[in-house]
This record gives structure tokens, C-alpha cells and sequence, in this order.
């Protein structure tokens, strides 16, 4: 049985990726390889009450809660943004809820995001983030 890595690890993991690349075309590319291995939303799913409210782009975004953890799943019509969710559900998903609430979310500071990432880009991954809290809030009042 593995052990479950931490936020902070898989944080860390990600910056040690993103340093691999000289620049920002490079990461680009990583960040649309990324959005493209995420594992297709079902179309059920894929309804007004699940959209991510802040994005420009269309995001869905749906959360399971088993065994004290949160298992995030997220698709979008922009393969950029995708990739990005792809990061988040990478970091936040299979946490407990006081973990996801707790987390700084440093990484994306720390790869440069926020400050390559246009404005409405940047406002769209900051709502993304908010609803993955927002579902961890959800969860541990519901489950307390």
C-alpha cells in the first residue's frame, strides 16, 4: 500500500516539473499534455449546477466523497483550462477536507501562473480553486 502524499508534496512535485522547462511555450505544452490525459466528464455531468461560476471558458467540476476524503472530477471546453484543472485535481483530489481547506495552493505562485496567465485566466483558476474549497466546506459540514 502506498502512502498518500500530502498537498504540500505534490505541490512541491509540480514546481520541480515546471523548473524543467526553459520557458513558457514549453510549459504551455506540458499544461495542454496535461488537460489532455484528464479523463473525459461524463455528460451527465456535464450541467449548469456543475459549471465553475468565474470561469470564461466553460469548467465542470464534480466532487465525491468517500471513506473522509474528496475525489474531485473536472473537464473543460478549453483544452488550456483543462490542463490546469488537471493540476488542481491533482493536488486537491483524495484530501480530507480540512487538508483542501487548509491548503496554501502555493505551487501556483511558485510556477509562474498568476503572473503568465491572462487576467480572466488567472480570475478563472482562482474560482476553480474557490469551488474545490467550497465542495471541501460542503463535505466536512455535512459529514461532521
Amino acid at each position: 500500500m502506498t502512502e498518500t502524499q500530502s498537498i504540500e508534496q505534490i505541490e512541491a512535485e509540480i514546481v520541480d516539473e515546471f523548473s524543467l522547462f526553459e520557458n513558457w511555450d514549453d510549459k504551455y505544452e506540458y499544461i495542454i499534455d496535461l488537460g489532455k490525459k484528464l479523463p473525459p466528464l461524463t455528460e451527465e455531468h456535464k450541467k449548469d449546477e456543475n459549471k465553475v461560476k468565474g470561469c470564461q471558458s466553460t469548467v465542470w467540476l464534480v466532487a465525491d466523497y468517500k471513506d473522509g476524503k474528496i475525489f474531485y472530477q473536472a473537464d473543460s471546453d478549453a483544452i488550456i483550462v483543462k490542463g490546469l484543472i488537471s493540476m488542481l485535481i491533482r493536488v486537491l483530489s483524495g484530501h480530507t477536507p480540512d487538508e483542501i481547506l487548509n491548503a496554501k495552493m502555493d505551487f501556483i505562485n511558485k510556477i509562474g501562473m498568476t503572473s503568465h496567465l491572462a487576467q480572466t485566466r488567472s480570475n478563472g483558476l482562482l474560482a476553480m480553486v474557490k469551488q474545490m474549497k467550497n465542495y471541501a466546506l460542503a463535505f466536512k459540514a455535512l459529514n461532521q
